[in-house]
């Protein structure tokens, strides 16, 4: 196998993007299923606190730097990445369906065009400005405030989550101009504080019952080890091997699965508006990416979460 990825990289790494989509989009299906028998915050500080243990163990086993750089930056991209994201993430999905939750958690690239322009002045090339127009378009459609159908609040937890993940985003690229980090040791370390501070709310909530029944301890073991530890290599494989963001394109599938998996397995089918929506905002990730690509830009490894 390391012959024919030595032969062939960018096949293998294609391989890897496909692999890693089909994991993230369906541990979308695991969330859901580990909130039956947990809290949203019980289950987020569980499966982030084991995601930095393994992470932690990949460092000692490849003898990448332990120590952490700049720990205050890393503590608040956590807060950003892990504790605000995963934790919104897991808050929507409660009441949320699977793949409505997943589309508008992946409207992120958009949020961070929109973060960029507010906090860093970065000028909207037309591309761009299309891209934000088809999201909007498409969150208003997926939204649909004409109708009360009783999950407006999981929505909007959703699309928080997405604002979250694009900040840590934008925090990640303002790091890593200012400091050199070793990528997987940034990423231990950010998954370790904003763990705690999962742990620190899950703490100071009303405690919630959990059970250690086979159908978690499977969701929580598939996140994990498949959706944290092995896609994490996946995601750095195909960043290495493949140009600039064509491994962020390639990432798209992911909310495409969620949905598919969702109606296949649970039932979820969505109406003509959300489906009008969902292509939308697919469009609108669709058009940033090849931006990307024919910009020759690099993909911001903190994209890659989910």
């Amino acid at each position: 196998m390391s012959r024919l990825a030595a032969k062939y990289p960018r096949l293998a790494a294609t391989v890897a993007l496909i692999l890693l989509s089909l994991i993230w989009g369906y541990n979308w299906i695991m969330m859901k299923l580990a909130l039956r028998s947990a809290s949203p915050i019980d289950f987020a500080a569980l499966r982030t606190l084991l995601a930095a243990a393994c992470l932690f163990i990949a460092l000692a086993v490849l003898r990448r730097p332990l120590r952490p750089t700049e720990p205050l930056g890393l503590a608040w991209l956590g807060l950003l990445q892990t504790t605000g994201f995963i934790g919104l993430s897991m808050w929507a999905l409660v009441s949320g369906g699977v793949g409505k939750t997943a589309v508008l958690v992946y409207t992120m690239p958009f949020w961070v065009i929109v973060l960029a322009k507010l906090t860093l002045g970065e000028r909207m090339d037309s591309t761009q400005k299309l891209a934000v127009a088809f999201g909007f378009l498409g969150l208003i459609m997926v939204l649909a405030p004409w109708h009360s159908n009783g999950s407006f609040k999981s929505d909007l937890l959703a699309i928080g989550a997405g604002i979250f993940w694009a900040a840590g985003t934008l925090y990640a690229k303002i790091l890593r101009r200012r400091v050199r980090f070793d990528l997987l040791s940034l990423t231990a370390w950010q998954m370790l504080f904003g763990a705690i501070g999962l742990s620190l709310i899950a703490v100071l909530l009303p405690p919630a019952p959990l059970h250690w029944n086979r159908e978690f301890i499977g969701a929580l073991t598939y996140n994990v080890i498949l959706g944290n530890a092995l896609a994490w290599f996946l995601w750095l494989y195909a960043l290495d091997t493949l140009p600039a963001g064509v491994a962020s394109l390639g990432t798209l599938a992911t909310p495409v699965i969620g949905v598919a998996a969702a109606a296949l397995q649970l039932g979820e089918m969505p109406d003509t508006p959300e489906v009008i929506g969902m292509l939308l905002i697919g469009s609108a990730l669709a058009l940033i990416s090849l931006h990307a690509i024919r910009q020759h830009r690099r993909v911001s490894p903190a994209i890659g979460q989910e």
